[in-house]
C-alpha cells in the first residue's frame, strides 16, 4: 500500500504532499479541477477533510512531538 497523504494547513493556501515510504514532503501545484480542487475549496471554507488516516494532530514542532503533547 502507497503512504501518501496530502496536507493543508489553516490560514495557509498551498497544499503539500507527503509521501512516507520516501521520507519526502514536497508542494502540491494548486488543483485546478477534479476532486482535490473540491475538497481544498472546502477546505478554504474552514472545512476539515480527512479519508484513509485514523490520526492527524498539528504541533508547534518536533519537540512537541517527544514531549507528550497529547498527555494530561
Amino acid at each position: 500500500m502507497a503512504r501518501v497523504v496530502v496536507i493543508g494547513f489553516p490560514d495557509e493556501k498551498g497544499l503539500w504532499v507527503a509521501d512516507i515510504n520516501a521520507g519526502t514532503i514536497t508542494p502540491l501545484p494548486t488543483p485546478a479541477s477534479g476532486a482535490l480542487k473540491e475538497a481544498d475549496d472546502l477546505r478554504a471554507g474552514g472545512a476539515v477533510i480527512v479519508k484513509n488516516v485514523n490520526l492527524a494532530v498539528g504541533v508547534n514542532s518536533t519537540s512537541a512531538v517527544a514531549a507528550g503533547f497529547l498527555e494530561g
